[in-house]
């Protein structure tokens, strides 16, 4: 039985029991998930292979990742059935961010309602929480959600901007005004250099040539094993380069890198994205409304991310920079480096506008903000009463009444590094020493030591300021079994813990077997 495209999401909706859009089946037969015949032009699908395709991705994975991980598993907490468009829900994906949970964890435990698994709620509306690795602000957003007060800190200046970029009040009109002011003036900035026109030939001459080499016939058989793709991805990069060469000769176009990886923008950028930056940078500094002129900072960000001379397989881990077109394993095709940012800067304008008009349209009366500081040693009242003097009033009265947090994993992020393109262009202070558990420290028995010293002291300190009888998530993938000894060093005890999937991930393992767990403890005679 042959379905068209609708027909094929309409029927893997049902069976999968979520949203599956047209697009989605057009993505399963880009990339040879699933096949297809074409009959007089039409896209048509076997309901075998759609059968074939979700059984594999249903209840097996759950068996087999329960194999691989433990009995032990929660599957009722890998959220699986929530859409993407729900964990990146209104603001939650303004800025990218390595080791973010999803919202609905978050939910989960801050919320009122119980279940099999949690048998009681720890929070209530007007409660304080707080997340002492605050990161990119999920936490607050999601008190801000549940009518709850909440308080982040995170040594990262430039953590500390997203998180209270997230879930500041702005005048979305003067905003959009700004944004859209900035883009008239880069428009005309980039039409005044041949950018554009360059960018739109090679971006003709690269689709001609993808569509004669890089078939979906080409993928299937790369599936089947008939072609290797590296080699014939190689061959074909080296075939292309010749017209590539050619153009950036013809429209002069200045490839001129720096060396010097000790600049971060001269080093992955290349010179016509740099200018371009600058400018957009400029205007914003301009901008006479501090909140508006943060939001577009951040959207200017979030741009830059996007627009590094890489591969699109390593924008997440930058490996060198790349200045000439290349064969894409992403894709499936040859890909080009990027030449002006305005495509990505009205994207992400367009796109940050309709996220906090959604976000506040469900925003409560209720106040979050992300401290910049050493959640070891920092005097978390001092501090919120600068920020704002009521809720610290709030806080001293009633104290904060409990913690939900993400601590970093030992060796596997540097929080800085992740975003030194920020650190570059807007001049934040860095504090990379300050960071707990970096990558370039390494996973070794004294990192693993500083590790637990560090988190035990976070926990110490923040007690201070903590009610009584009150109730610490910290969500982690022990994979030392460290989490023991730093509750024991910190005073607490561990009463509770759940070992969840973590399904979606967005790193090149994503595919393998992973589990965090939420451990919950008590602190002892406080």
């Amino acid at each position: 039985m042959l379905l068209t495209l609708k027909q094929a999401s309409e029927w893997a909706s049902e069976y999968a029991n979520k949203n599956v859009t047209p697009s989605n089946i057009s993505y399963l037969i880009q990339y040879a998930r699933i096949k297809c015949v074409v009959n007089n032009g039409v896209k048509l699908i076997p309901k075998e292979s759609l059968i074939a395709y979700y059984a594999a991705h249903q209840k097996r994975r759950e068996t087999r990742w329960k194999e691989q991980l433990g009995s032990d598993l929660n599957w009722h907490l890998s959220f699986e059935e929530v859409k993407e468009a729900e964990t990146t829900k209104h603001v939650h994906r303004l800025h990218p961010y390595k080791g973010k949970f999803i919202p609905q964890l978050v939910e989960y435990f801050l919320d009122d309602h119980t279940d099999d698994f949690k048998r009681d709620t720890y929070f209530e509306p007007n409660d304080i929480v707080l997340d002492p690795f605050c990161g990119s602000g999920t936490t607050l957003v999601q008190a801000n959600e549940l009518g709850m007060h909440a308080i982040g800190i995170d040594i990262s200046a430039f953590n500390a901007l997203i998180g209270n970029a997230k879930v500041a009040g702005y005048n979305l009109g003067e905003l959009y005004a700004e944004s859209w002011k900035i883009t008239t003036a880069l428009r005309n900035f980039v039409s005044r250099s041949n950018i554009l026109t360059f960018d739109s030939k090679l971006a003709e001459r690269l689709a001609a040539f993808n569509a004669a080499h890089f078939s979906v016939a080409f993928k299937q058989r790369v599936k089947t094993g008939e072609i290797d793709q590296k080699n014939y991805g190689n061959e074909k990069d080296a075939a292309f380069l010749k017209t590539y060469r050619q153009l950036v000769a013809e429209y002069q176009i200045d490839l001129r890198m720096s060396a010097d990886s000790g600049s971060f923008m001269r080093h992955w950028y290349l010179p016509c994205i740099r200018a371009e930056i600058n400018f957009v940078h400029s205007m914003i500094r301009q901008v006479a409304d501090e909140a508006t002129q943060r939001a577009l900072m951040l959207i200017l960000s979030r741009t830059i991310r996007s627009c590094r001379a890489t591969t699109h397989a390593d924008l997440g881990t930058l490996k060198e920079p790349i200045t000439t077109t290349y064969y894409c394993r992403k894709h499936g095709k040859i890909c080009k480096p990027l030449f002006s940012i305005l495509g990505w800067w009205e994207r992400y304008s367009e796109d940050s506008v309709q996220r906090w008009d959604a976000f506040r349209q469900i925003k409560t009366d209720t106040f979050q903000h992300c401290l910049t500081g050493d959640s070891r040693t920092i005097d978390i009242f001092k501090a919120v009463r600068q920020a704002n003097p009521r809720l610290a009033e709030r806080a001293e009265k009633q104290r904060i009444k409990g913690i939900f947090s993400s601590p970093p994993y030992v060796g596997l992020i540097n929080y800085h590094d992740q975003h030194a393109y920020a650190y570059d262009l807007f001049g934040f202070n860095r504090r990379d020493e300050s960071e707990i558990g970096p990558l370039f420290k390494g996973k070794g028995k004294e990192a693993r030591a500083s590790y637990i010293r560090g988190v035990s002291e976070v926990l110490k300190n923040c007690k201070r300021f903590l009610a009584k009888n009150c109730d610490v998530f910290l969500v982690a993938n022990d994979q030392f079994d460290i989490y023991p000894t730093i509750a024991e060093r910190a005073g607490m005890q561990i009463v509770d813990q759940h070992k969840r999937p973590v399904l979606n991930r967005t790193e090149k393992n994503r595919g393998s077997a992973y589990s965090e767990t939420i451990f919950h403890l008590k602190a002892q005679n406080h």
